[in-house]
């Protein structure tokens, strides 16, 4: 069956069924570029959950964002129903599924669409058209490379294509304004974006005592600005980093959108940030960038661009824990110092 999908009958409708993560939402970009540039007169509509649509706006590389909120749990059958019967309306010829949950192929299977893909996992076997194996070194690969490997069954090599994202003129120029208001001015002042949290726990997360020491010397210079952004969830943790730390010390934490963040970050002259969605939105926005690794693998869910990286891989990372149950070596071995001159290098480099 391999490569007989675009061989035999081109798709002219695809549906993609993306990531449920901001960051892996942001990795799996690339399917949808090497899509576009294999099936130029198909429509390609980016299936995703609601709270995460808005980061593929004004991608080029779709002509539609199909958003749905996820149902809590199968006891909830008419939400899974109305699912299904949005995806019949779709008539879709062609299914790609990056997301390994049983319910997605499900989803997929009932509504309808034909030549369903995706990798074989959590018994959905049945449900597809094309069971990809998961590759052998899936755990030691970038995941950008294993979402670009589901679409071998079409024929489709393995791209140079990077994650990118989209930021339209009215929304730079909305974040302009929104800089000018908090009295920085682009043309004098160099922007620090910082996220110090992090989505799936603190064993992801640089200590909050060292983001405020690092404040204390990337103020030295008078010219700079930090910027520092966290969701609700985090406020806290940035209200502590930012508090007493002077007008130089912006916390947007919980007040932006995340079109709004997107715009912001494309200003910083250099982002900082643990292993986060943010992140992955810097390097899609070709911001340069510094992340702390200590918990996660940087090398299956690192920057995939040319981003610098600070990951001491001491002996028990990575170990994907939420909460360190020992001595949090990953991430006390990384110093003020070591970070501040790092990112005093990539401000000077070109």
């Amino acid at each position: 069956m391999k490569h007989s999908i675009s061989s035999k009958n081109p798709p002219k409708n695809i549906i993609v069924r993306m990531p449920n993560w901001i960051g892996d939402l942001v990795m799996a970009t690339p399917v949808l570029n090497d899509l576009r540039a294999h099936f130029k007169d198909a429509k390609i509509t980016a299936m995703c959950q609601s709270n995460i649509a808005s980061v593929l706006k004004h991608n080029p590389n779709i002509d539609e964002i199909q958003s749905f909120i996820k149902p809590n749990g199968w006891i909830h059958r008419k939400a899974h129903l109305e699912i299904v019967d949005q995806l019949k309306f779709g008539k879709y010829d062609l299914g790609i599924l990056l997301t390994n949950s049983f319910s997605s192929a499900w989803w997929f299977y009932w509504g309808n669409v034909k030549n369903r893909i995706g990798y074989q996992n959590n018994f959905r076997n049945f449900l597809l058209n094309y069971a990809v194996p998961l590759p052998n070194n899936v755990e030691k690969q970038h995941l950008v490379i294993t979402y670009k490997m589901l679409l071998d069954p079409l024929g489709i090599p393995l791209s140079q294509t990077l994650p990118k994202l989209y930021v339209d003129q009215a929304e730079s120029l909305a974040a302009d304004n929104m800089l000018l208001q908090l009295d920085i001015d682009l043309k004098k002042n160099t922007i620090i974006g910082i996220n110090p949290g992090a989505a799936y726990g603190s064993a992801k997360c640089w200590l909050p005592e060292r983001f405020k020491a690092l404040n204390e010397r990337l103020l030295q210079d008078p010219n700079v600005y930090l910027i520092y952004f966290g969701d609700p969830a985090g406020l806290s943790l940035v209200n502590a980093i930012c508090d007493g730390m002077g007008e130089r010390v912006i916390n947007l934490a919980g007040k932006t959108t995340i079109r709004t963040l997107m715009a912001l970050i494309q200003k910083c002259s250099v982002f900082l940030t643990n292993d986060s969605g943010p992140m992955h939105i810097a390097y899609a926005l070709q911001t340069k960038l510094l992340a702390l690794f200590g918990s996660t693998s940087d090398v299956k869910t690192g920057p995939f661009g040319n981003s610098q990286i600070i990951h001491k891989h001491v002996k028990c990372s990575p170990c994907y824990k939420r909460k360190c149950p020992i001595d949090f070596k990953c991430m006390t071995s990384i110093s003020v110092e070591e970070v501040a001159t790092a990112i005093h290098q990539l401000l000077k480099s070109t």
